[in-house]
């Protein structure tokens, strides 16, 4: 069973939670970070994208962005933009997209629970993310950004959940730049935050990584080097736990994730559908642009046209996990078969594009001739994701999208 306790957060006043909260450090570039926090000396990003406050162009992991990260840390705890609270608590984070909530509890998640195997991942991560992250867990002695966490719905959470936004003020209620709208809640009854505690393991055998595998994979190998750095470690030490968002998987959404390639493989215009009918029903939609509807179905938009593609029975295997998935279908038919591209974690022929943007920036980067062809995909189910992560089967590079994505400021959870 999963194993997520309170915490003594570190959290900011009310008044300046908006100006501190941040999108994710690993959604922005460095010029990106430095316009969203130009003249906002709240903002997060000081910390998390801590090169916006030294010379241009600086190298991102060098020591001295990390040095100002801490600096600049420090700085905020002194000037009392992040305080600490008196007693751990569970916290209640909801996000708002397009009239729809969903509601997680932010809890300190077991370093023993991903080293077991209790935390499960459906992607691999990459040596090199990972260390830049430890070193800013490392250094910094805290998690200052959450992961996002799926579980298993559980009635009684929700129940609880449920009584207190009816019934108790949000802590924190704002809508970001993007329009989504973020509520924050803290659980300061004693027997709620202790009924919630044996909740979580009596009722939630497993959680799932939705969002956040490099930071998951950083704060738990942190956890682990402060064990042997403490050989009389006893287990409750706050180094053997990190910051997470843990969502009912029946509220949360997958958002597709989309491809765009540079080029047809010498390929013409006019033969590519041709060659794509060998395993798809290749429907020509018009100028329009035109969403898949439902599993198996893919649109394509070449040539100033969409096309819907549906793949044909046989070349797809429903009872397999990875070869049911569109993506897989996508990769192995018509990117590596036809297109030539073998790794889509390191060719420089592909690029991927997040669902939010809306298919309208498919055909952009197709008219503007940047791309040759783009490919949307209907979206992976929940369901999918934690079939794939039970059977200890990893999904191909780029598959999940979730929005809205966290905002990182609003608890901080340090190791100490």
């Amino acid at each position: 069973m999963a194993r997520i306790k309170p915490f003594k957060g570190f959290r900011p006043p009310k008044n300046i939670s908006k100006q501190l909260a941040c999108l994710p450090y690993d959604v922005m570039n460095s010029e990106e970070a430095a316009a969203m926090a130009h003249g906002n000396p709240y903002s997060l990003l000081h910390i998390t994208r801590s090169e916006i406050d030294l010379p241009a162009g600086i190298d991102v992991h060098a020591q001295e962005v990390y040095d100002k990260a801490v600096e600049n840390y420090t700085h905020f705890k002194n000037q009392g933009w992040l305080v600490q609270d008196e007693k751990p608590m569970y916290y209640i984070y909801a996000q708002t997209m397009n009239g729809r909530t969903q509601y997680g509890i932010v809890g300190a998640a077991s370093v023993d629970d991903y080293l077991n195997g209790i935390i499960k991942k459906h992607e691999l991560t990459r040596p090199d993310k990972e260390e830049d992250r430890m070193i800013h867990v490392r250094i910094n002695n805290a998690n200052i950004e959450p992961v996002f966490f799926a579980y298993p719905a559980v009635a009684e959470i929700d129940a609880i959940v449920d009584n207190i936004v009816k019934n108790q003020e949000a802590d924190y209620d704002f809508v970001a730049e993007d329009g989504f709208g973020h509520h924050f809640w803290v659980i300061t009854n004693d027997e709620t935050n202790s009924r919630l505690e044996q909740l979580f393991s009596t009722k939630v055998p497993f959680t799932y990584v939705a969002d956040g595998h490099h930071r998951t994979a950083a704060a738990a190998l942190v956890g682990a080097e402060k064990r042997k750095q403490n050989p009389n470690y006893t287990g409750e030490e706050e180094f053997n736990y990190f910051l997470a968002v843990h969502f009912p998987d029946n509220q949360l959404q997958i958002i597709d994730y989309n491809r765009v390639v540079k080029d047809l493989n010498g390929h013409s215009q006019e033969k590519f559908p041709e060659l794509l009918s060998e395993n798809f029903v290749v429907k020509q939609e018009g100028a329009e642009i035109y969403k898949p509807a439902k599993l198996h179905e893919f649109s394509m938009y070449l040539a100033g046209k969409w096309y819907s593609l549906t793949a044909k029975p046989g070349t797809y295997n429903d009872n397999d996990p990875i070869g049911v998935l569109d993506v897989t279908i996508l990769s192995d038919l018509v990117l590596n078969k036809i297109l030539g591209i073998e790794n889509l974690r390191t060719s420089k022929r592909i690029d991927f594009v997040g669902g939010i943007r809306g298919l309208g920036e498919l055909s952009k980067r197709v008219d503007s001739g940047e791309h040759a062809v783009a490919f949307a995909l209907y979206a992976v189910s929940m369901k999918q994701l934690i079939d794939i992560a039970d059977t200890g089967n990893i999904m191909p590079p780029k598959t999940t999208w979730f929005e809205p994505k966290l905002r990182s400021g609003l608890v901080i959870h340090e190791l100490v």
